[in-house]
């Protein structure tokens, strides 16, 4: 045997076994649920995009929340507040339901089949309506509100977001639906929605002063309508792509 070819076999074994240790501690960290660092792949990337994509397209839109929100922004009316409540909301909704519809399609297989055609259903008749919309559309108008105090500001921003039942609807059914079909990705989806949710409630409180006149044109609204609408089919083309190609 070569000089030091004992030290040498020694360290190429215990290389060998931490390399089999650390892959069977992942796949059993896997298996548990628990987050393990992975590269980021071209999957992963898909999810997340298309998290913030879909997230970002089911909130940008001409409602209460968004019209108080504004006024909130242009009077410079306790934005903080409005803002983090309503951010906090969307994240805490959209993890709800990613994590029990999830949990859902673990224990029920047929289930996340059903939830497929359910959203792919709902992105295809909601980009209809988009384009519909992009016809004639009317404008974001911040409405008339007196001074308040933070508790008042708090208290209305939670009605407008928690008494809406389409808030559920998007954060916790649509969203949870179609980032179940992500599979171990569900969570980047899931981050992607969260992170629009809180690019666009900063927008529109924050930069409420700049983007005031541009929300208040009909234009305006018809392109976003037209954006939302190629977003919605381009996801509901990429779940059931990816539907076929498993088959």
């Amino acid at each position: 045997m070569p000089k030091g070819g004992g030290a040498q076999s020694t360290a190429w074994c215990g290389r060998r076994a931490s390399e089999t240790s650390a892959r069977v501690m992942s796949k059993s960290a896997g298996d548990h649920g628990l987050l393990v660092p992975r590269e980021c792949d071209a999957d992963s990337v898909n999810a997340l995009m298309a998290g913030l994509a879909t997230g970002l397209s089911l909130i940008i839109a001409i409602g209460a929340q968004n019209a108080y929100l504004l006024r909130l922004g242009l009077t410079r009316q306790h934005v903080g507040i409005a803002v983090t409540i309503c951010a906090t909301s969307d994240v805490v909704l959209i993890l709800l339901g990613i994590g029990a519809i999830g949990q859902a399609t673990r224990t029920h297989l047929g289930v996340l089949e059903v939830l497929r055609w359910i959203g792919v259903t709902y992105l295809v008749g909601y980009a209809i309506v988009s384009f519909s919309r992009a016809g004639g559309r009317t404008a974001l108008v911040a409405p008339e509100i007196g001074p308040g105090s933070p508790r008042t500001v708090a208290t209305a921003t939670l009605a407008f977001t928690l008494l809406n039942p389409h808030v559920y609807i998007d954060t916790m059914l649509l969203l949870g639906s179609i980032g179940s079909q992500y599979g171990a990705d569900r969570w980047l989806f899931a981050l992607g929605a969260s992170t629009g949710s809180i690019i666009w409630f900063l927008t529109l409180g924050y930069g409420a002063k700049a983007i005031a006149p541009l929300m208040s044109r009909p234009f305006t609204w018809r392109v976003l309508d037209l954006l939302i609408g190629i977003v919605m089919l381009v996801v509901a083309f990429d779940i059931s792509r990816a539907h076929l190609t498993a088959r």
